[in-house]
């Protein structure tokens, strides 16, 4: 489906619209989405499609996945919860895994940004340098 640019304006005005201090508000998402589908304007499922898209944009910009090869103690992820919150603002919710394969080291990845630290991650670029 090709998205116009009054629904693509259309949809960042009601994103706009459901912020509350920087932060989507999930009842306001749920009040917009449901106004629009029962209005039904012109062109509507375009706009709902690309708000769509922003909300899934919004909240994988405020998640955080932490992978490390072993467990981490419970201050070290309070004061990494702390940094990243920092760097990315507040509302920032941090999941933890293990994943014995990184061998050492730890991988974050908010959003599309990803930070690797692990041994796996230095031994495949080294891999690819030759």
């Amino acid at each position: 489906m090709r998205i116009t640019k009054q629904a693509r304006r259309e949809a960042k005005s009601l994103f706009r619209a459901c912020l509350v201090n920087g932060l989507l508000d999930e009842a306001r998402v749920r009040h917009a989405v449901t106004a629009v589908a029962t209005r039904r304007p012109r062109g509507f499922s375009a706009v709902l499609t690309h708000f769509e898209h922003l909300v899934q944009l919004d909240l994988a910009r405020r998640a955080a996945r932490v992978e490390t090869a072993a467990a981490m103690p419970a201050d070290l992820r309070a004061s990494l919860e702390a940094n990243l919150a920092r760097r990315y603002g507040a509302g920032l919710s941090v999941t933890f895994a293990e994943d014995p394969s990184l061998i050492a080291g730890l991988r974050v990845q908010v959003g599309s940004d990803v930070y690797d630290g692990s041994v796996q991650g230095r031994l495949a670029a080294l891999a690819g340098s030759f």
